[in-house]
This record gives C-alpha cells, sequence and structure tokens, in this order.
C-alpha cells in the first residue's frame, strides 16, 4: 500500500464555503484540438465546489483510504519543520500545486528513498527537480491542458486592466472618488496595439486566439513554429527569439514554462530593448523575470505596467517588492485554479492515481518525466541542466 503525501493551499479565512456562487458548471466536450478531458473510472467530489484547498483534498481521500492506501494532506511546506518535510521520507507519491508548489529539490528527492511518483494537479513541473528525478527513476506527471483555457482567459483580464488602468479607477469608487481625471490619465486603448506572446503553446496559442477579436497586431516566439495555416488565421508574425520580438511590443505576455533557457530571461538587458511605456504580463513562473529588474523598468518608465499572479517563491513573503512597485496588477497564483480548472485537475489527478495503481500507462500528454527521461509533453516543454540517465 502506499503513502500519498498531498500538499494543498490553505482553507479560507472564513472556513469552507457552506455554499457557492454558482450551482454548476457549463459541459466543456473536449480541449481546443480535440484532447479529452480527465476521464478518471470515478470521482467523489462535486464539480464547482472548492478542491484545491486542505479540506477539499482534490476528493481523493475516499478513492485511496478505501484501497488501503494512506492520505496525508497539508498546507505546511516550508522549513525543516514543516508537515511535508517530517513526512516526505516514507512517500510513495506526492501530489502538490503550482499555486502552493512543495519543492522537490534535489536533496528531498534524495531524502525520499520511496518516491516513485511526483503529481502537479495542475500544470507546470518546475517545482520538481527535474534533473533530480530523472536520476532516481521517479515519474513526474502533469494534468496537462486541465487549466490553460483559465490561465489565457486572466492573461487577457490583466492586460485589459492594465492598459485600461481598470484597478485604479476602480479603486477611487471604493474610496468613494469620481476622479475621472485621474482615473483616464494612464488609460489607453488596446485596439491597433502590438501584442507579442513568449511562446505559443496550448496557453500562449489560446491567448493569441482570444486578443485576435481586438483588432490588434499579433506576435509571438516559440521554439516550435506554428503552422502556417494558423499564422494566417490569426495574422500571426513569427519571430525567432524574445530578444526580436519584444522591441516590436506594447505588450508583452509571458506563457513559456521555466526551464535553463527561459530562467532570467527578462531582466535589466531585454527589458531595456521594450517600448517605453509597454507593458509585460506573467502568469507562467516568475523567474523568467528578474524581480528586481522589474521594478527597476516600473520606476523608471520602461514599463508602464507589470501584471501577474506567478511569485518566488510561494506563498510570497510580505515584504516581497512586487506586492508595493508602481503601476502593477499581481494576484496570488489563482489563474488555474479557478473552481472550474480545480475539477479538471482533480479528475486528472485521480486519472494519473488510478492508472498508477493498476500498473497501466499514464497518458503521454500528462508525462513529463518517465523512464528515466523527459517524456510526453516534458520531452515538447521542457529542457534539462545536464544529460539524462
Amino acid at each position: 500500500m502506499a503513502k500519498v503525501l498531498c500538499v494543498l493551499y490553505d482553507d479560507p479565512v472564513s472556513g469552507h464555503p457552506a455554499s457557492y456562487a454558482r450551482d454548476d458548471l457549463p459541459h466543456i466536450a473536449s480541449y481546443p484540438g480535440g484532447q479529452t478531458l480527465p476521464t478518471p473510472r470515478g470521482i467523489d467530489f462535486t464539480p464547482g465546489q472548492l478542491l484545491g484547498s486542505v479540506s477539499g483534498e482534490l476528493g481523493l481521500r475516499r478513492f485511496l483510504e478505501d484501497q488501503g492506501h494512506t492520505l496525508v494532506v497539508t498546507s505546511d511546506k516550508d522549513g525543516p519543520d514543516s508537515v511535508f518535510e517530517r513526512e516526505l521520507p516514507d512517500a510513495d507519491i506526492v501530489i502538490s500545486q503550482p499555486f502552493w508548489p512543495a519543492y522537490l529539490t534535489a536533496e528531498r528527492i534524495e531524502r525520499a528513498s520511496r518516491l516513485k511518483l511526483a503529481i502537479t494537479a495542475g500544470i507546470g513541473s518546475d517545482h520538481v527537480d527535474l534533473d533530480a528525478a530523472i536520476r532516481h527513476g521517479v515519474t513526474v506527471a502533469e494534468v496537462t491542458y486541465c487549466n490553460s483555457i483559465s490561465v489565457a482567459e486572466h492573461v487577457v483580464m490583466m492586460i485589459l486592466s492594465l492598459v485600461r488602468n481598470y484597478l485604479p479607477a476602480h479603486q477611487i469608487v471604493r474610496d468613494g472618488g469620481w476622479n475621472i481625471a485621474d482615473a483616464v490619465a494612464r488609460s489607453y486603448d488596446l485596439e491597433g496595439m502590438h501584442v507579442g506572446s513568449v511562446a505559443a503553446g496550448r496557453i500562449g496559442l489560446a491567448v493569441l486566439r482570444r486578443l485576435a477579436p481586438f483588432d490588434v497586431h499579433l506576435h509571438y516566439t516559440d521554439r516550435h513554429r506554428l503552422p502556417a495555416e494558423v499564422e494566417q488565421e490569426l495574422g500571426l508574425t513569427f519571430h525567432p527569439s524574445a530578444e526580436d520580438m519584444v522591441p516590436a511590443c506594447d505588450v508583452v505576455t509571458i506563457n513559456a514554462p521555466l526551464h535553463p533557457e527561459t530562467e532570467g530571461l527578462f531582466g535589466d538587458r531585454l527589458l531595456a530593448t521594450m517600448k517605453r511605456g509597454s507593458y509585460l504580463i506573467n502568469t507562467a513562473r516568475a523567474r523568467i523575470a528578474d524581480r528586481d529588474a522589474v521594478v527597476r523598468a516600473l520606476e523608471s518608465g520602461r514599463l508602464a505596467g507589470y501584471a501577474g499572479d506567478v511569485w518566488f517563491p510561494q506563498p510570497a513573503p510580505a515584504d516581497h517588492p512586487w506586492r508595493t512597485m508602481p503601476h502593477h496588477g499581481m494576484t496570488p497564483h489563482i489563474s488555474g485554479s479557478s473552481l472550474s480548472a480545480q475539477a479538471r485537475y482533480a479528475a486528472g489527478t485521480r486519472e494519473i492515481l488510478e492508472s498508477w495503481f493498476a500498473g497501466s500507462a499514464i497518458r503521454e500528454e500528462y508525462l513529463i518525466v518517465d523512464g528515466g527521461k523527459l517524456a510526453g509533453t516534458g520531452a515538447h516543454s521542457y529542457s534539462t541542466s545536464g544529460p539524462q540517465a
């Protein structure tokens, strides 16, 4: 029998919801491109309810305990005395979320002698040291596409919020004011702007598709160029690198995974090549941008705004400079954890576990590391810092 260690974010301050704003979720037949939604043999939760926090347990407890497995759920993940640190050495499976990541460092994987499977309940497994997982034969899987559209919607919301100066204008109303000149002094139309995406995978392409009706000029860069018919359909301009693309853009949105090639990409040097008064949106990973370089770019006016929901570390400390820098639209890491997305990534997590316990193959698109090498989606999206074992 397996010990499953699951790290989830805390419950609401007021306690688990007694009721919800909506009674159901819309039916979605498939993801764009035809990939099916998660198909577990069963679920023990109500879609549309809060599953991603500690009390929600991703709806897994009955399923696991009925089979004799042990489930440990905690939000306490940081420091040598955390529950995660104490429970990890004899855990067979670790489940974590990008929104509240339990960082599986090389040192932790070394100590977790029984660890065989690391599941990301969501998308983005960079909180797992993939090189160490490869060396130690740990399978890494995530619920591909489960919240890609959720994040894409969040990106579009943030672009409009920054360009139209929505958040300061809303605050004027909350404060009892009616200061129109103050609200519009930094407000522009998105129409006609040049918008570029760093990466055009599932999220990046979904962002580009949603922006096309705004009559903007669309740009992208990616290690895998899109088919010519997609470029023609959306009017996309391809650039071989971010360095080539960003000087042409009024808005840049980062939709790339974090790996050695993207870490620190948006530092002082690249930010200096962006148009004065441009906007940068990052719902990918915080370390793709240099923390202090972003602050300097906002203070100098090089950037007119920065928005995102990814931080390092997560949760961000109270004195993190992104909390107080000018002209920002930061949120905690929520873009991919809507109640709609939670139903999909909880179901996908169960599907992965069902396959694992049955000894059957995990969906290829869910795999990041398998058999001592990058696999499936991991082979397409990630790179490692050294040779694969």
